[in-house]
């Protein structure tokens, strides 16, 4: 089991901003039922491009309420530019930290939040870039390395604690490290 923070437990055990937002002006969704993880991120927008309000609806572990209620509360008064700057890790210092295990619930709020940007801009959300390397999660090549060195990971397990790749049948984690340690190399030179 996880050892959670006060402050991850307190947002896990007292969401904030849970439930549909039937008049949004943007709503993000990434996830999945089927791999354990799904998010859906509502977003009010004013005139002025500000995020009057936002709301959520998640299937996840506590780590996944608690990204999703941390995320609804900073985002709240900020200007479209100011939100798509925010990164999984902010979610996670804005909670004390995640376990190291449970990043992947931080990059989803991450996701939902850009997702639901580009949505509100009008920018076509096209299918995942890449090619498919974890089937079971649904995670692209694309993915990984922008995990990989967005987050500064160095194996297969931190590339799974990130984005999930790797974390179902396996079959995959060969090809992780393969994509990992030539990253490494290529910033080795």
């Amino acid at each position: 089991m996880w050892e959670y923070n006060d402050k991850v437990k307190d947002h896990f055990l007292n969401p904030r901003n849970v439930g549909e937002m039937p008049d949004a002006s943007a709503v993000g969704e990434v996830g999945s039922l089927s791999c354990g993880d799904a998010l859906k991120l509502f977003l009010k927008i004013n005139k002025n491009g500000r995020i009057v309000d936002a709301s959520f609806m998640t299937f996840g572990c506590a780590s996944a309420v608690a990204s999703s209620s941390a995320l609804t509360e900073m985002v709240k008064g900020l200007t479209l530019e100011e939100a798509e700057k925010l990164t999984n890790d902010d979610i996670a210092d804005y909670l004390d930290g995640l376990p190291r295990e449970k990043m992947h619930c931080s990059v989803m709020g991450q996701d939902a939040l850009r997702k639901a940007i580009r949505s509100y801009k009008g920018i076509e959300i096209q299918a995942k870039p890449g090619n498919i390397v974890c089937e079971c999660f649904g995670v692209t090549d694309i993915e990984i390395i922008e995990a990989v060195k967005d987050n500064n990971l160095k194996n297969a397990e931190d590339v799974t604690f990130y984005v999930k790749a790797g974390g179902g049948c396996g079959k995959c984690v060969e090809k992780i490290e393969e994509i990992v340690e030539s990253l490494l190399e290529q910033n080795a030179s």
